[in-house]
Order: C-alpha cells, then structure tokens, then sequence
C-alpha cells in the first residue's frame, strides 16, 4: 500500500488566468508541404500566389458556335444568318479551323477560342442544315467566351497565410498548379490514459471495472481540432509506468492529454511527475466540473491534466487543451461551436469566484438546464444541446433571463 498522503490542492487558478497562459505559452508549430488532396483543414503557412493565368488561353463557356459577333448583327427567327461550319473546337485541344469571312467553327466548352472568333453562339439559338447553320439572334463580342487570366492573373495574391483551407480553397489551389501548398504542421496529440480499475474503451463493464469513455472522446476532439491523435494502451496506477508512458508522450508528440490520475488522491502520479520533469504552474482551477484540471510543461511541451471523470474531461478539453491544440495548428483558438442567445426556463444557481460549465437542453424556445453535478454522468451530455458557462463574477443566472447557449 502506498505510503503517500492524499492533500487538498493549494489553491485553484482563475480560468481566465490559465487561458492566458496558453496563449501566452503555445505557438503554433513549423511548416511544412503538404500533398493537395491532403491539405484540407489545414493553414497556409505562406501566401499563395499564381504563376500563371487561369484561364491561360481564350475558351468558350458554352456549347455552340464560334463566330465573328459583327456578323450576325440583325439576326432573328425570321431572318436568321447563315455560317458554313469550317472546323470543330474540343477541350484539351487547338482548334482545326480559323473562323473566316461567313465561317463558324462547332465548339464545345472549355475548348480554345478559333482565330478570328470573338462570341460564341449558344446550340439554342441556332438551327443546324448539314454544314450549315443558321444563327437566330445576334451576338457581342465577348459573349460566352472566357478570357486569359479572368479568373486568377499570374502574380496575383490568391490566399493569404493564415488562411484555414477550404475544399472551394483546394480547388483554386489545383488551378493554380500549386501541387504541395506549405502549411502549419498537425500537431500530433499524445493521449495518455491511466487507471487500474478501466477497460480499453467498447469493452463490456464487468465485476468493479468500468470502460474507458474518455479515449474516444478525445480521439475525435483532437481530431476535430485539427490534431493527430496518438493513443497508447491503459497505464496502470503505478508511478514507474506512469512516469514511463509521460516520457514517451512528450518524446513523440507536441501536446500530451493525460486523462485520469490528475487530482490529490494516493494513486495520482501525474501532478508530481510533470513537475519533477518540467513545470507545473497549474494544479486546481475554480470551476466547475473539471476542478482537479492541470497545465504542465515538459520539455517546453504543453501537459494537460484532464480529470478522469467523462464530463469534466470534456469540460477541461473545451477550456483548456483544446485551444492549446488549435493554436499549435494555427487554427482560430475560440470554440468551434455554434453560439444562440436564447431565454432561460428555469434559473441556474452559481457561486462568485467560479466559473460553471452547465449543460443544458433547448426546449420551446428556452432553455432548460440539465444536471450541474455529476461528473461521471457523461449522458448529461448526450441529452444535452449544448452548454452554458457561467463566469466567475455571477451568482448565476434568473428564470427568463437571455444566456448564450454554445451548441454541441
């Protein structure tokens, strides 16, 4: 049996105050190419700028017939122009006749505009004769025919830095001809898992063990947040391998979301290891769930303590490790979520100096506050629409009164 004392913690930080320590603490990482088809979601790292034109030659933006404009000047249903036809333009390809004097050339789009050809007339609004057609209604010049460079001109800014890619992004991206884009390198995200009494997480709960819910969870938070999650198998509650598995963590990844083994009791390892090998400026922050929550620093990389329970675990994520995790992206640090102001059915009840995380339901238009104790009552979460964080300052909030309701 372990000799060691459970102690309460010291004191608890101040949300705000761990909060700006990440920021103050947490950059993004290096950059690095990355395949097009690969760069989605992630952040340009250097601006993006053409070396050609888009489109680089002259083609035609509908099927049809490419001719001289002035030449079918007063043309109607019922004095249509004739145009013998000299030649067929396809994409891909030049075309295999000029457009003279009484001449068109069939065109499909995207095909290069004919020499001597400045419109294009729609198939619509001609009737074909063998190899003659007959043009009902006079073009411009320019009509239906896209010009060099109308969408991107060599040279010009196309995305700035910074920018998060979106699948429209990649596409102007591929146009360009720009095949490796240089982006914000992923964070890879270790996840470390302790516990004697968890079973890897989808087992069967048996006898006086219980599976572990967090894994998954983070799995997809990080992943959602622009992270490479890294996981391991569950480590016991002893302090050699859990000193172990923290050294790996830090070894081979740029942030580490060590879950279980964060608080005050006999079998928590975790606070007294990272600071042992690095620093731990955080330990206990008013809040609540999530108050046993930590920030640590080992080899100047990013350790959270995530409390064991499933509830404050996600809670001390969307708090703390997940924007450490999107700025080591480069990704907007604030929550991912959808934010409505909506009216309160029934009042919450808080107390000054601490900051709650409250769960709740949106039901007829107002919302409905679901249970704020219970940090192992993960299906609160399920139930829940979304969540209501309750600052520091307040007492909390009345029935009727409008709150921001952040959505799941």
């Amino acid at each position: 049996m372990s000799d060691v004392r459970m102690r309460g913690f010291r004191e608890r930080a101040d949300v705000d105050a761990v909060v700006k320590l990440i920021d103050q603490r947490v950059r993004h990482l290096a950059a690095e190419p990355v395949p097009l088809l690969e760069a989605g979601g992630r952040v340009l790292a250097r601006d993006a700028v053409a070396a050609v034109d888009v489109p680089g030659f002259r083609r035609a933006a509908m099927d049809g017939y490419a001719v001289k404009a002035e030449e079918t000047f007063g043309a109607t249903p019922d004095d249509p122009r004739p145009f013998r036809i000299a030649g067929t333009g396809m994409p891909g390809r030049g075309p295999d006749a000029a457009v003279e004097a009484g001449a068109c050339v069939r065109i499909m789009t995207g095909a290069p505009m004919p020499e001597g050809a400045d419109a294009v007339v729609p198939a619509e609004e001609a009737d074909l004769d063998g190899e003659t057609v007959r043009v009902r209604a006079a073009a411009t010049p320019g009509r239906n025919v896209g010009e060099v460079g109308e969408d991107v001109r060599a040279g010009a800014l196309v995305l700035r830095a910074g920018r998060r890619l979106r699948p429209q992004d990649l596409g102007v991206l591929a146009s360009i001809g720009l095949k490796l884009p240089t982006c914000v390198r992923k964070p890879r995200v270790a996840i470390l898992v302790t516990g004697n009494e968890l079973l890897p997480a989808g087992e069967r709960p048996t006898g006086f063990r219980i599976a572990d819910a967090n894994s998954p969870m983070l799995v997809d938070l990080v992943r959602r947040d622009g992270g490479v999650p890294l996981t391991g198998p569950i480590v016991k509650d002893d302090r050699a391998a859990v000193q172990e598995a923290l050294l790996v963590s830090v070894r081979e990844a740029d942030c580490v979301l060590a879950s279980g083994g964060s608080s005050v009791g006999t079998e928590d390892h975790l606070p007294s290891l990272v600071e042992k090998m690095g620093e731990l400026p955080v330990h206990g922050v008013a809040m609540r769930p999530a108050s046993p929550a930590g920030l640590g620093f080992v080899a100047k990389k990013p350790v959270f303590l995530l409390p064991g329970n499933p509830v404050s675990c996600l809670c001390a994520y969307d708090f703390f490790a997940g924007r450490a995790i999107r700025r080591l992206a480069a990704r907007h640090p604030e929550w991912p979520y959808t934010k409505v102001r909506m009216p309160l059915a029934r009042k919450i009840a808080s107390q000054l100096g601490r900051t709650d995380y409250v769960r709740v339901r949106i039901e007829e238009g107002k919302v409905v506050p679901l249970a704020v104790r219970g940090a192992a009552i993960l299906t609160t979460t399920t139930r829940a629409h979304g969540f209501v964080v309750v600052g520091k300052d307040l007492e909390g909030h009345g029935e009727g009164e409008t709150v921001a309701v952040h959505l799941y």
